[in-house]
């Protein structure tokens, strides 16, 4: 089985405090080197994450262009929390040319390996009416490839579409095709239609010409039955991928009650979706990939942008500033003492996790 090798991305907060970065919709984040580079801190830090490392993508500098848990979608399984604003209306969040300048004053001072330019947002990042916009800029000031990931929610509409095309690589949340399995694991807007969805995915597919990828989460009771890996299967061949990832919740969900499918259910779903697209275009994503995390300036403030990104283990954050020479449990301890942080716990593990504003 083939693999995508470990590079670089960026990643953008739009501008606004850090104390109200609540999370990223970051599904896609491996842990193994999340932060790999984080040369600034202050008003920057506030704007951009990264260079983090993706599962999928290699390292990225991520674009964060929607404000915290509005989304099109629910999903019980998301590491972020319940959406508190759920919503499909496409609008302007942040202006645009705030956010390519904050790429641009990035990019002057890093001097890393990036593999891509990623949005990857508190929430759906199609929301935002100018992402290709800022898709177009961005590629007037720099190389990189630029990168989206989407829960595919809004593709039924021609303009995100088209907007979608600006990209080099999309990236499509795919976990049901059956109208009773999307409602419980997705819970989306009441105005979405799968069946619209499904065929705005479709049309997307046989015109975009950049790489395209997709990802499925199976969640145990709600979509790892052998009908619903068969559907997604089926359809998944209509899409046509590059690669089609398999993924499971490794971090603390949404709902108490979600737990990964089985190993043998990831096997069936790996064989049924390798059926029908073909050998070395499936790969799992179900490992907590590591604690090589690297904090630069206060790392205090750098902690706490990236749990704005997703939830890390505690061992790890202590493994990160004792590289700093500083105590970690005195950091920790003032962070949750100030009720910025707080200690979740998770199939035998501690997390650390932004404590969401009240």
């Amino acid at each position: 089985m083939s693999s995508i090798p470990l590079g670089v991305s960026i990643g953008i907060f739009y501008k606004f405090n850090i104390s109200h970065l609540i999370s990223v919709f970051a599904w896609s984040f491996s842990e193994k080197t999340l932060i790999d580079a984080i040369q600034m801190h202050g008003e920057l830090l506030s704007f951009v994450f990264g260079p983090v490392p993706s599962r999928r993508l290699g390292k990225s500098l991520g674009i964060n262009n929607i404000p915290p848990k509005t989304c099109s979608y629910s999903c019980v399984y998301c590491q972020l929390g319940r959406t508190t604003n759920l919503s499909i209306e496409r609008r302007k969040f942040y202006d645009p040319d705030d956010i390519v300048e904050s790429l641009r004053k990035k990019l002057e001072n890093f001097r890393g390996k990036i593999d891509y330019v990623t949005f990857v947002p508190d929430g759906e990042p199609t929301l935002d009416k100018f992402i290709g916009f800022e898709a177009e800029a961005i590629k007037q000031v720099t190389d990189f490839p630029l990168a989206v990931l989407t829960n595919s929610s809004l593709l039924f509409m021609e303009d995100v579409r088209k907007d979608l095309m600006n990209f080099d690589l999309v990236s499509l949340k795919i976990d049901a095709v059956s109208e009773r399995t999307w409602k419980k694991i997705n819970r989306p807007h009441p105005s979405l239609s799968l069946e619209e969805i499904l065929r705005g995915i479709e049309l997307f597919s046989k015109n975009f010409e950049g790489k395209l990828i997709t990802e499925t989460m199976l969640v145990n009771g709600l979509n790892s039955d052998s009908s619903s890996i068969r559907e997604v299967a089926n359809f998944l061949s209509k899409v046509g991928p590059e690669k089609a990832y398999i993924s499971v919740p490794t971090r603390p969900p949404a709902e108490k009650w979600v737990k990964p499918a089985n190993e043998e259910k990831l096997v069936e779903a790996h064989e049924s979706f390798e059926e029908t697209l073909g050998k070395n275009k499936v790969e799992l994503l179900t490992g907590y990939e590591g604690p090589e995390f690297h904090l630069g300036g206060d790392p205090a403030e750098a902690l706490l942008a990236i749990l704005a990104v997703h939830p890390m283990r505690i061992d790890y954050a202590h493994q990160a500033i004792s590289r700093m020479n500083r105590s970690p449990g005195e950091i920790i301890g003032k962070l949750i003492e100030e009720e910025k942080l707080k200690i979740v716990k998770y199939h035998g593990k501690e997390f650390l996790v932004r404590k969401l504003a009240k």
